[in-house]
């Protein structure tokens, strides 16, 4: 069953500080990028990124584990489809796509106002000098905590408890924004006033009910 939207835990006043998640708010990942490029058959690929390099298999990374480990660990499991595992490091860049630019433009107008600007994201400390690298955004953020550098990734408790440490915020003062509702849940549970994202039309919306310097409609 899916999980259900959290209940929301909104600041009082406008937040000072904003902690965004990457991944699916500001930025376009998928494996199936690369995949449909490796698969004739949808169904085999799908199989595949379920049973194989499955979600909870690509989060160890994000947790700390080298990609050098896991897939050997794998390809020791599946020796058959050790080219189509290391694929999914050798060839990760193509799990990039775009930029969200709904939500980038957000941050440019929050970065212009003087709001501080964080990012807490799931995201292997191998793979996230190349998102640094093509995407020019993130030089907005103040401070970004990866969580494949921390050895801990959300929902965590303790990963909130040291961002909020290391960006030296309060939490009745920040809004943390997520696409997962764990995620949300979790920092909501720290005390952090949290936006499930959904798309970067509402969270615009939201941020301009809230305060914040944004305007209320995207400019056409």
């Amino acid at each position: 069953m899916p999980s259900s939207p959290p209940r929301a835990l909104l600041p009082s006043a406008p937040p000072s500080s904003l902690i965004f998640d990457l991944g699916g708010v500001l930025i376009d990942w998928n494996p199936r990028y690369l995949y449909r490029t490796l698969f004739d058959d949808a169904a085999q690929m799908e199989h595949f990124l379920e049973h194989v390099c499955s979600p909870q298999w690509n989060a160890a990374q994000d947790a700390g584990r080298s990609w050098e480990q896991a897939v050997d660990e794998l390809a020791a499991e599946h020796p058959h489809q050790r080219e189509l595992i290391a694929a999914y490091w050798l060839r990760w860049q193509e799990t990039l796509g775009d930029a969200l630019h709904g939500t980038v433009a957000l941050l440019a107008e929050l970065k212009a106002a003087g709001v501080a600007l964080y990012a807490l994201t799931n995201w292997s400390a191998q793979t996230f000098p190349i998102a640094r690298e093509r995407f020019g955004f993130l030089s907005a953020f103040d401070d970004i905590l990866v969580s494949g550098e921390e050895g801990l990734a959300k929902p965590d408790p303790r990963i909130f408890e040291r961002a909020l440490q290391r960006f030296g915020v309060e939490p009745s003062a920040t809004l943390f924004v997520d696409d997962a509702a764990a995620n949300v849940q979790a920092a909501m549970g720290r005390g952090i006033p949290s936006l499930l994202f959904r798309n970067a039309d509402s969270l615009r919306a939201s941020l301009h009910a809230l305060g914040l310097p944004v305007a209320a409609q995207a400019p056409r």
